[in-house]
């Protein structure tokens, strides 16, 4: 009889028992409104083929397509009081937490790992916009300053992916205390001379852009990512007047000098890794002075432009 109940009986059922499916093969894209397949979704890291729209990547999938062979280490991050204010408006916060955190194994709105980026090891964050909007309490505080000791201690590149709403109203001011604790853990990085690699994804605001998201030594971003600290609606309302088109997105951040350069997904990971290997491997070097080399950075001389300004500038000052 045992037999029967524990071999026969659990065969049976596997097999009579209705497989799980997605619950759509199809998704709507968000801003064209074209239906794409799932798997060519997949293919294409979440960008739309009819648009180019950067849809929602998971911290999973963007972990996975970044490391090498899709080999990292979890970090293990310090844990924090759930509920310090006790908070409640419609719904308890403890409830929105428990909601969050269903059918993920994450307990907040930051993952970090480490691994190798095309050969060099580095330590990453991302920000989850899928847990409470991203948004920024102590647990992702925590999250972020152990993330950067972790970064001096094993003396590797500190890259941030940011997708937030701001910091999270449920915890108050204990919420706003995070912004200059995430700043304390960047100057640990600066101090240890290591580069911080910022890329922004779609959305970014709030108390994150106020804080560690403006502040890399390179920042990056996805195409059509929104970034700003209070919304374009607000700004409007505020100031009665109209804002010009594009206003707040990568592109329009890029042309007024915000960030350094707006990267498509399917091309992060190798920009990433030129990056790395620059400030990691000094295969740009300076030589009494000047830059001798002749690096090429996606097609632009840099170095030979640098020594001729270096040149003209000496020149002129040579002729005050």
């Amino acid at each position: 009889m045992s037999w029967l109940t524990n071999f026969v009986r659990p065969k049976i059922r596997a097999l009579v028992r209705p497989k799980r499916v997605r619950e759509s093969l199809w998704e709507k894209c968000p801003e064209c409104d074209q239906m794409i397949f799932h798997r060519e979704l997949d293919e294409r890291m979440k960008v739309c083929p009819h648009c180019e729209h950067h849809m929602f990547f998971s911290p999973e999938e963007r972990l996975s397509h970044l490391f090498d062979d899709s080999d990292y280490e979890r970090l293990v991050l310090p844990t924090a009081i759930s509920d310090p204010l006790k908070f409640k408006d419609r719904k308890r916060y403890t409830d929105r937490l428990k909601e969050a955190r269903s059918g993920i194994t994450d307990k907040d709105a930051i993952v970090a790992a480490y691994g190798k980026v095309c050969g060099n090891p580095c330590v990453v964050c991302v920000l989850d916009f899928a847990f409470m909007a991203g948004s920024m309490g102590v647990a992702v505080g925590s999250g972020f300053l152990s993330a950067a000791h972790v970064a001096v201690d094993r003396r590797a590149p500190f890259v941030v992916f940011t997708a937030s709403g701001g910091a999270r109203m449920q915890e108050g001011a204990l919420s706003l205390m995070q912004m200059p604790r995430t700043i304390v853990g960047l100057t640990a990085v600066k101090e240890a001379s290591l580069p911080y690699i910022v890329v922004l994804t779609n959305p970014t605001t709030g108390g994150v852009t106020a804080s560690f998201a403006m502040l890399g030594d390179i920042t990056l971003a996805e195409p059509g990512a929104l970034v700003g600290f209070a919304g374009p609606r607000v700004i409007e309302d505020t100031i009665r007047e109209k804002l010009p088109d594009g206003f707040q997105r990568s592109e329009y951040l890029e042309d007024h000098g915000m960030v350094d350069r707006v990267i498509p997904r399917s091309q992060l990971r190798e920009e990433l890794g030129v990056l790395i290997d620059l400030f990691v491997n000094k295969e740009l070097k300076l030589s009494q002075g000047s830059l001798t080399s002749r690096t090429e950075l996606r097609g632009t001389q840099v170095g030979s432009q640098l020594v001729d300004e270096e040149s003209s500038i000496g020149n002129q000052a040579g002729v005050g």
